[in-house]
């Protein structure tokens, strides 16, 4: 397979934050189908990719396409993944992969079962001054990481009739459907989590039925704690979307425009790499081009992305019951304990 022909599922904001990188892998990746209820929006999005076949149902373009990216309401991924995946596509779905465990499972074996790349769209996971972090943290470059805290202020406000609204839709509130990224990231870095706490609310976000704002605190098994604070009521903000990853030998800072990487140690600062602000969601859908060809595992794959949603529904459910999150036993060989 010379290019993968890839059609695109919904051509909302999400998919356009996409689009934008993909003329990056013109010599891998050709667009050969752009797809949504609208059928206007659809055709806006297949004239930026010449060629490209505007349809209202992603059924109509199975037969023109290798994979396709899945950029749909959240109770939409599993049925339409999955009809994708036994089609014999491949797919590149959005976070979170799907409302509850069950459908992630089905996905996952379905998957499996047409020997298909199932690939959960954790941009962050690609994101360079992301990976270099991880890469500097592997190496233990300034010591052991004993603190990440992440946040992420923002306004989200939707109209009370819209799908991100609703609880039984987006399939829970701001940490489900935009924290996950984050809790994906605690996992990455640090590993196995022991316990933890969620506190979320609506109170600033009354057009969510769940919560609008988070507040995540996890232990790990070494003992590190991770943090996430989300909100989509912000009407104002410092931190934006940043990361503090706290050393013993000093202090990694992903800035609030994701373009720096900066050090701070012996209350100097160093910026140890710069990069131009964005989501570069080009590296995300490189690697998914390079599964499908090589037949690597993705990075974040299913399993892996199952085993961070269980993290939130587990700390939900610990919330409801005004209790401490038991985070062990994640894994999927041990489903059911």
């Amino acid at each position: 397979m010379n290019q993968i022909r890839l059609g695109i599922v919904g051509c909302g904001g999400m998919s356009r934050s996409h689009a934008r990188g993909l003329g990056n892998l013109a010599d891998r990746l050709t667009v050969a189908a752009t797809v949504d209820i609208d059928e206007e929006r659809a055709q806006k999005a297949a004239e930026l990719f010449p060629g490209a076949k505007a349809a209202t149902d992603y059924r109509t373009v199975l037969d023109d396409v290798d994979a396709l990216l899945l950029v749909l309401p959240h109770h939409l991924h599993h049925p339409i993944a999955k009809d994708c995946l036994e089609a014999g596509k491949h797919v590149l779905l959005e976070k979170p992969m799907a409302n509850s465990e069950e459908e992630c499972l089905d996905l996952i074996e379905t998957a499996e079962k047409v020997d298909r790349v199932l690939m959960i769209a954790y941009c962050m996971r690609y994101h360079p001054v992301v990976v270099r972090m991880k890469q500097l943290i592997d190496e233990r470059a300034f010591g052991d990481l004993f603190q990440m805290s992440i946040w992420t202020e923002q306004l989200t406000m939707y109209p009370p009739d819209h799908w991100a609204s609703k609880a039984a839709t987006l399939g829970g509130g701001q940490l489900f459907s935009h924290g996950c990224h984050y809790i994906d990231l605690l996992l990455w870095f640090m590993g196995r989590p022991v316990r933890g706490v969620h506190v979320g609310t609506n109170f600033g976000t009354p057009w969510m039925e769940r919560e609008g704002t988070s507040n995540v605190c996890i232990e790990f098994e070494n003992g590190a704690l991770g943090y996430h604070f989300g909100t989509w009521g912000s009407r104002g903000t410092r931190l934006s979307k940043s990361m503090h990853l706290h050393c013993t030998e000093g202090m990694l800072e992903m800035s609030h425009d994701r373009s720096k990487l900066i050090l701070h140690k012996g209350g100097k600062e160093t910026v140890l790499m710069e990069i131009q602000p964005g989501k570069h969601t080009e590296n995300e859908m490189a690697h998914f081009i390079e599964c499908i060809t090589t037949g690597r595992r993705p990075l974040t794959d299913g399993p892996g992305s199952l085993q961070g949603l269980r993290v939130i529904w587990r700390l939900y459910e610990a919330e409801q019951k005004g209790k401490m999150a038991d985070l062990t036993g994640l894994g999927l060989d041990q489903f059911g304990s």
